[in-house]
This record gives C-alpha cells, sequence and structure tokens, in this order.
C-alpha cells in the first residue's frame, strides 16, 4: 500500500443508499482532497439511486462471502446498515390507534443488525481495516423500549449485541447511538454527547441526520474518537453555539461501551 501518511484513507460506508448512510457518503465525496469514498449499498436499484458511480458496491451484508471485495484495501468503514420495518397495510389515521409494523421474511434486526453487521465487522478485521465507525441507536439500555416492539423485532436488542462485538473485536472502534433522527439542515446545533441513554430522560434528545453524518466523518479525524461509544443529540437550533470543535466533542467522552 501508498504511505498512508501522504495517501488518503479509503472510506467504506454501508447502507450507502439509506437516508443517512448517503449523505456520508456525499460528504467523503464532496471532501475527495482528504479521502477516498466507497459506498456498499444491497441493490442494484439503490446504487442506481445514489449516482452509480464505479466506488459503489452491491453485496448483501447478510451474506458473508459477498463482503470481500467491498472491503479490500479499505482504511476504515462505517456501517449505516439497519433493519427497516414497514407499515401493515390498511391502517386509517382518522380511526385512531396505532399502525402496525412488520419486518419482511429473512430481513429482521436480527439477519441485519446482529448478522449482517457481526458479518462486516469480521470481513473488516480479515482486511486490515484500521477505524469501525458504526452508527446504532439510544434507547439500548432499556430491554421494553418500543421500538423493540415494532415488528416484534427487538432491534435495540440486536444493535446493542452488534456493538458489543464491536467492542470486542479488538479494532479501533466509534460507536454512535444518535436520539430520533431528523431531516433537517446539519452544522446549525450544539451538539451533545451522553451515555446510558441519559439523554432520552431530557427534552434534547433529538439529532438531524446531516450532523449524525458530519459526527462519522470527523470521528474518522480524531485519535480522541477511538474507543469510544457515546450517544448523540442536539440542542433546538437557536440555542446554543453551532458545535465546530470536534475535537473537543470527543474529548468530553470517557466511556467506552
Amino acid at each position: 500500500m501508498a504511505d498512508s501518511a501522504t495517501s488518503r484513507p479509503t472510506v467504506l460506508v454501508t447502507g450507502a443508499g439509506g437516508r443517512t448512510g448517503q449523505i456520508v457518503y456525499n460528504k467523503l465525496k464532496e471532501r475527495s482532497e482528504q479521502f477516498v469514498a466507497r459506498g456498499l449499498v444491497r441493490t442494484e436499484e439503490s446504487k442506481q439511486k445514489i449516482g452509480a458511480a464505479g466506488d459503489v458496491y452491491v453485496a448483501d451484508i447478510r451474506d458473508a462471502d459477498r463482503l470481500a471485495p467491498a472491503v479490500q484495501g479499505v482504511d476504515a468503514l462505517i456501517i449505516l446498515t439497519s433493519a427497516a420495518p414497514k407499515m401493515k397495510p390498511g391502517f386509517d389515521p382518522s380511526k385512531g390507534g396505532r399502525p402496525e409494523f412488520y419486518y419482511e421474511d429473512g430481513m429482521y434486526p436480527e439477519q441485519v443488525d446482529w448478522v449482517g453487521q457481526k458479518n462486516q465487522i469480521d470481513a473488516a478485521k480479515a482486511a486490515g481495516v484500521k477505524h469501525i465507525v458504526l452508527v446504532g441507536s439510544m434507547g439500548g439500555t432499556n430491554p421494553n423500549h418500543p421500538l423493540n416492539s415494532m415488528g416484534n423485532g427487538n432491534i435495540l436488542v440486536w444493535k446493542r449485541k452488534a456493538e458489543q462485538y464491536l467492542a470486542d473485536s479488538g479494532i479501533p472502534y466509534t460507536i454512535i447511538r444518535p436520539g430520533g433522527l431528523q431531516d433537517k439542515d446539519g452544522g446549525v446545533r450544539e451538539l451533545l454527547v451522553g451515555k446510558d441513554d441519559e439523554l432520552l430522560q431530557t427534552d434534547t434528545k433529538s439529532i438531524p441526520r446531516a450532523d449524525v453524518a458530519e459526527v462519522c466523518v470527523q470521528a474518522l479525524q480524531y485519535e480522541e474518537a477511538k474507543f469510544k461509544a457515546f450517544d448523540l443529540a442536539s440542542k433546538p437550533e437557536g440555542v446554543g453555539t453551532p458545535t465546530k470543535d470536534f475535537r473537543a466533542l470527543f474529548s468530553q467522552i470517557t466511556a467506552r461501551f
């Protein structure tokens, strides 16, 4: 490999067709003087959606053997894959009650968030990847969290299991557990880090996807982000000072898990 001090790190974003993954992939592409971007998506359709570039690989993370080409020669991996529940048809909001959700067969959190993420971590380790950023979710300390009952998927339980597997892997890691994700502008809020879901007891428990994406990219650049796990939220826009010093943000974090 080229002298890594002078060459740009190659960064693979998995789940690059998802709403947050796409933002991360685009941020890396925009900073081409700093990074060589690579994306991984599950379907050819997703690849077309994000621009069909030659640096986008198509592979199913549930199939461990398919991941090797995508991670070959990669310096850092950002994992943004996640099972996604679907709403059962026939819900009428005018009648009150709550919609029901389900996961498609074979696409349960156990297969996607546990097996699929474990496969990525194993493939990355085998390929010599030097840093893994994993985006999970807040709420994992509470087994009775409402997200777990959606489609009976126990999604936070399986996400947490994958986080633990990464923390035990020996690879330098950054585990980011954002609060509720918002489709709002990034870079205009003060970001908050916490641990053990303490932020869920406050009024500040959500964050724009664009800010989560920025934290993913910034985590690649600071030693202070390695071997750390943290919850992430933001103050409302206009309150506090928008976060610009990411080294200081990561330095606040002491928790390894």
